[in-house]
């Protein structure tokens, strides 16, 4: 949650560790003649603002195509994609704020005032919590067509899911109310950065944060989602669903799987920031250049979750590829995609 507050350090690990050892280290290595470490800085800090925008740009571009082909085609509207839709717009809004922040990064300034600081924090926590609750309302979709199939008729319909994405808003904005208030700028050594501003005692209020955000934002939801596809397991092992099951079947497992691969590429990349996160407040960690630069690649691995998104949807979804095709005017020759345009008049001229 707003994970990208300093550059070049972990930005959640402690209030101690942000304002003193960084901005401190910062300013000083030079002067105390580490050139190596304040090289190693700034090489990792190139490195890793050129990959927020490269992040941005493909997390913007993969998003805006699901949210287009989704809209586009009828056949895209089930109740799932109208989830997949929820979860990719709130990655494109989670893609908009990459720019102040690689730009932060680079500056090791905020240069764009408080206003637009408490903006680019309340949106980038927002959709973070938003697409962890998504993927667990996903998961629970999953549950009650695979477990239920027949009950869940009823509630598994188009506006139903609209209104639940409605709810999952809501709620995310509901959780996320402290970063709201609390968000803003604050001058420390001749620059201006955009943060949390704890009020006293500020320990206890950081501290109570990282762990309502790791329960919040991460922890309940991932076990509601475990939980889900623990019973979908059981459901499935009990029934004994065999290859030559019925055609609306196989296409819930597809599905199903499809969504389970989604959660555990979320698990996989946003993991290691919420480890960090945790250790912060749980124990010493050691102010390095190795560090600082390891745990904003962490960062990063976080935000790349969300264009690694519709990748995954192309490979594991034949009507997205399809779609993707059709909205790309690709097809698929002779082992090479090519524009259906260039085919069309290669014909004409035979």
């Amino acid at each position: 949650m707003a994970s990208w507050i300093f550059p070049s350090a972990p930005p959640n690990l402690s209030e101690h560790f942000i304002y003193d050892s960084f901005l401190q280290n910062e300013s000083n290595e030079s002067n105390s003649g580490n050139y190596t470490d304040y090289g190693f800085n700034r090489t990792s800090t190139i490195v890793i603002t050129c990959m927020y925008f490269l992040v941005c740009t493909v997390g913007l571009c993969g998003n805006a195509l699901v949210i287009y082909v989704i809209l586009r085609y009828a056949k895209m509207k089930t109740v799932t994609n109208i989830y997949i839709l929820n979860l990719a717009v709130a990655d494109v809004l989670f893609m908009l704020g990459l720019p102040f922040i690689a730009i932060q990064l680079a500056l090791v300034h905020w240069p764009f005032g408080p206003v637009l600081c408490r903006v680019v924090m309340t949106v980038d926590s927002l959709n973070q919590f938003t697409s962890i609750f998504c993927l667990m309302v996903m998961s629970i979709d999953r549950y009650l067509a695979v477990v239920h199939p027949i009950k869940s008729t009823k509630w598994r319909k188009p506006r139903m899911a609209k209104t639940i994405n409605l709810a999952v808003w809501g709620v995310s904005l509901l959780v996320n109310l402290p970063i709201v208030i609390y968000s803003g700028v604050i001058t420390k050594h001749d620059g201006c950065f955009c943060t949390i501003v704890w009020p006293e005692p500020e320990e206890a209020y950081y501290t109570a944060f990282m762990f309502y955000t790791f329960v919040l934002g991460f922890f309940l939801p991932l076990l509601v989602i475990c939980l889900c596809y623990l019973l979908i397991i059981i459901k499935v092992k009990s029934s004994g669903i065999r290859v030559g099951s019925s055609k609306r079947k196989k296409s819930e497992r597809k599905v199903t799987r499809m969504v389970s691969i989604v959660v555990a590429v979320f698990v996989f990349c946003w993991l290691p920031f919420y480890v960090f996160n945790v250790t912060s407040v749980t124990g010493t960690l050691s102010t390095t250049p190795i560090l600082r630069s390891t745990f904003a690649f962490v960062v990063v691995l976080g935000y790349a979750n969300s264009c690694a998104n519709p990748i995954l949807y192309a490979f594991l979804s034949e009507n997205f590829k399809k779609s993707f095709q059709n909205v790309l005017c690709l097809k698929k020759v002779g082992g090479w995609m090519r524009p259906n345009a260039v085919i069309a008049d290669r014909i004409s001229l035979a």
